[in-house]
């Protein structure tokens, strides 16, 4: 009895959420929401039982963008904007691993935003949780494509006066697969849509509100304003639309988990060599 006992495959070990963080401290201004998705990822993360080394967080630039510092999981910080790109090319190149980029409203929203487009148009199989402050926070208080138009601040007296970018809208009609909306003072409500969005096929975007309490400290007032489980998950994309329509930003929940089949890459092709690929091009 004792032979076979030692012989046993051991169990895998139970995991809790501070088992998924790195040993790397935060270096974000006390108060800051995305303190909040480092600990709601890491509850999700969890509660999936995934291996970290089958994980991969991949980042753009931004406050929001260090969070792959801060996982116990593989991790790559990339360049401005282009965190699609990088997040896109890996679970393509290995489908096996569960691909989660992060971001803020800068980084996804402006110089990466094109990028967003074309990755709910593909619909590969990743997750995208974009921190939404409304401000970029990193580089000192510049209005961001979120800030509202009559935002008032020392960079930009009486407000940009342009209208806001609409991320669940532009996400719905451009084809992501899951869209939701998380709030970073709910942990636990945040981890159960990051758990709803990385099991749901295709590409899921999750917007998470995140206060910016050092440049936009009234934002301390969102606690007040959010209105959980607002949005109830549908298939409906014109149904989504209605419900778009009498948005009013705070609403939280998840608000479509489509039915479309995610992007599956082509068998491996045969190799050519130069001259046959060059005889293809031969006008």
């Amino acid at each position: 009895m004792n032979e076979v006992a030692c012989n046993a495959a051991p169990a895998p070990a139970m995991r809790g959420p501070n088992d998924y963080k790195s040993d790397v401290k935060p270096v974000w201004c006390p108060g800051c929401g995305d303190f909040g998705v480092v600990n709601a990822l890491a509850k999700a993360m969890a509660k999936m039982a995934l291996e970290p080394k089958d994980v991969a967080v991949v980042s753009g630039i931004g406050c929001s963008s260090r969070i792959p510092a801060y996982m116990a999981s593989y991790g790559f910080h990339g360049v401005h904007g282009r965190a699609l790109a990088a997040g896109t090319g890996l679970k393509v190149a290995r489908p096996d691993l569960t691909v989660i980029v992060t971001g803020g409203d800068g980084d996804g929203y402006s110089i990466g935003g094109n990028h967003f487009l074309h990755a709910c148009r593909r619909n590969v199989d990743m997750t995208y949780i974009v921190m939404d402050n409304r401000v970029y926070g990193m580089t000192k208080g510049q209005p961001s494509p979120t800030t509202e138009p009559d935002w008032d601040s020392k960079l930009s007296p009486d407000g940009t006066g342009l209208r806001e970018f609409q991320p669940l809208v532009i996400a719905l009609t451009s084809g992501a697969n899951f869209i939701a909306r998380g709030f970073t003072g709910d942990p636990n409500g945040l981890a159960e849509i990051i758990e709803q969005a990385v099991r749901h096929p295709g590409f899921s975007f999750v917007e998470v509100l995140s206060p910016c309490v050092t440049f936009r400290p009234e934002q301390k007032e969102w606690k007040k304003i959010v209105k959980a489980d607002a949005l109830k998950p549908t298939a409906d994309m014109t149904r989504a639309a209605r419900r778009l329509l009498r948005d009013t930003g705070f609403e939280l929940g998840v608000l479509y988990a489509g039915e479309r089949p995610p992007y599956a890459p082509r068998g491996p092709r045969a190799l050519r060599t130069p001259s046959e690929l060059e005889a293809r091009f031969a006008l």
